[in-house]
C-alpha cells in the first residue's frame, strides 16, 4: 500500500466513488493532515494555456465560502497531473435519490431553496456553473444538499476552447433554450437547470429524455409540464424558474425566496399593451330623444331622466385617459338628451284649445225665437183702453 504513488506527493487515492464526462472523483487520504478528501483527477490532454485557465477558476473556487459548496482544499494544473482536492461528502448523489422514486413536494421545495441560495452565492461572485444537475448533487445523512463540480464545465469549457471549436459544454437534459440556440450564457441557464432538476425531483422522471441533440431540441419545440397538483408556492417557483426567455425567469436569490413560500411573485413584469376599442360593424348613431309618455303617466312616475350610456364589460379596465374620455362622451349625451319643461306651453295650449271649442259651440247653436213686439201703446189711457189691449192680445194668441 506504502508502494503507491501518492497524488502530487501527498494524496493516496482510494475507491472511486464516481465517474463524470472528463475527470474521475476518488476517495483518498491526505497524508499530511490525516484527514479524509475527495481527489478529483482529470484526464490529459490540456496544453498550458488550458492548465492555467484551470490554475484561476481552481483558485476562484476555492475562495468562495458557503455551507452548500463542497469546499476545495487544493488544486494542481501542472503538465502531468490536473486534479482538485475538495471536501468529502458522506452520501448519495440526488440522482440516486431520485431512482427510488419522487420526493415530497415539500421536500423538494427545502432542497431546491438550499441549491438557489448556494447558486445566488455563486452568481454574487461572477461566476456560472452550467452544469447544474443531479448527479452534482450530494445530499448528506442529514439532509443538507451540496452543489458538488461546481464551476467545473466551466472549466472544461476553458480547456474545450483550446482543442475545437462549436462545442457546447454542458449537459443536454437540463441545457437551458440559450444554450441550444447559441445565444449569451449567464445567470439565468442556472436558474432554468435548476427548474429542471426540481421538476425531476417531483415527478420521478427527466423531463427532456432522449439523445443529446433531441434532448436539447425538445425545450425549443414544448415548455416544460410543471403538475398542478403540488403546493401553489412550488408551482410557481418551477413555472417561473423554467421559463423560456431568460429575462423572465427570477435570480436564484429569488427563487430561494419563492421555493419557501417568503416571496408570491418575484417576475419581472412586461408592460400590458393599452386595451384597444373593439371594431364597430355599424356607424354610432346619436340618442334618439324620449317619447313624451302622457301627462296622466307623467305624474305618476315624475320626470323622465335622459337615457344612460351602454354599461361596459366588468371585467375591463380602463386607462385613466379613456375614463376621462368616457366621462366627457357621457357628459355631452345627457346634454343632447336633456329637453326643457313643457309643462308651461302644455297649460297655454290646453286654454287656447279650450277657448276655440267654447267658441265653435258657440257659433253652431240654433238661433233663439224672437219674441213679438207689442204695438207701441196708444189710445185712451186707463180703464178706457182695456178692450182694445184684450182684443189685440186675443189676436196675438191667435196667431
Amino acid at each position: 500500500m506504502d508502494d503507491v504513488p501518492l497524488l502530487g506527493r501527498r494524496y493516496r487515492l482510494g475507491a472511486r466513488l464516481g465517474s463524470g464526462g472528463m475527470a474521475d472523483v476518488y476517495r483518498a487520504m491526505d497524508t499530511r493532515l490525516q484527514r479524509v478528501v475527495a481527489a478529483k483527477c482529470f484526464r490529459s490532454g490540456t496544453d498550458a494555456a488550458g492548465r492555467e485557465r484551470f490554475a484561476e477558476e481552481a483558485r476562484t473556487l476555492a475562495g468562495l465560502s458557503h455551507p452548500g459548496l463542497v469546499t476545495v482544499h487544493d488544486f494542481s494544473a501542472s503538465e502531468d497531473e490536473l486534479y482538485l482536492i475538495m471536501e468529502l461528502v458522506e452520501g448519495p448523489t440526488l440522482s440516486e435519490v431520485i431512482a427510488e422514486g419522487p420526493l415530497p413536494p415539500e421536500q423538494v421545495a427545502d432542497l431546491g431553496g438550499q441549491l438557489a441560495s448556494v447558486l445566488a452565492h455563486v452568481h454574487d461572485n461572477g461566476i456560472v456553473h452550467r452544469d447544474v444537475k443531479p448527479s452534482n448533487v450530494l445530499i448528506a445523512g442529514d439532509g443538507k444538499a451540496f452543489l458538488t463540480d461546481f464551476g467545473i464545465s466551466r472549466l472544461a469549457d476553458a480547456v474545450a476552447r483550446m482543442t475545437s471549436s462549436g462545442i457546447i459544454v454542458g449537459t443536454a437534459t437540463y441545457m437551458a433554450p440559450e444554450q441550444v440556440s447559441g445565444g449569451d450564457v449567464s445567470h439565468p441557464v442556472d436558474v432554468y437547470a435548476l427548474g429542471l432538476v426540481l421538476l425531476e425531483c417531483v415527478t420521478g422522471k427527466i423531463e427532456y429524455p432522449g439523445a443529446g441533440a433531441e434532448s436539447a431540441v425538445a425545450r425549443l419545440v414544448r415548455a416544460p409540464e410543471v403538475p398542478i397538483g403540488i403546493p401553489a408556492h412550488l408551482h410557481r417557483a418551477l413555472l417561473a424558474m423554467t421559463a423560456a426567455d431568460p429575462a423572465r425567469r427570477p435570480t436564484a436569490a429569488q427563487s430561494a425566496d419563492l421555493l419557501s413560500g417568503k416571496a408570491t411573485e418575484m417576475i419581472p413584469r412586461i408592460p400590458a399593451t393599452p386595451p384597444t376599442e373593439p371594431p364597430r360593424t355599424e356607424p354610432q348613431r346619436p340618442p334618439q330623444p324620449p317619447t313624451e309618455p302622457p301627462r296622466a303617466e307623467r305624474q305618476r312616475t315624475g320626470p323622465q331622466r335622459p337615457p344612460q350610456p351602454q354599461n361596459r364589460p366588468m371585467t375591463q379596465h380602463l386607462p385613466v385617459e379613456e375614463l376621462h374620455t368616457e366621462l366627457r362622451t357621457e357628459r355631452r349625451s345627457e346634454l343632447r338628451t336633456e329637453r326643457p319643461n313643457r309643462r308651461p306651453l302644455l297649460l297655454a295650449g290646453g286654454g287656447l284649445l279650450v277657448l276655440l271649442i267654447a267658441l265653435i259651440t258657440y257659433f253652431s247653436l240654433p238661433e233663439a225665437p224672437v219674441a213679438p213686439t207689442l204695438p207701441p201703446a196708444s189710445g185712451p189711457a186707463g180703464v178706457a183702453r182695456l178692450p182694445a189691449d184684450l182684443a189685440n192680445l186675443e189676436r196675438l194668441v191667435r196667431g
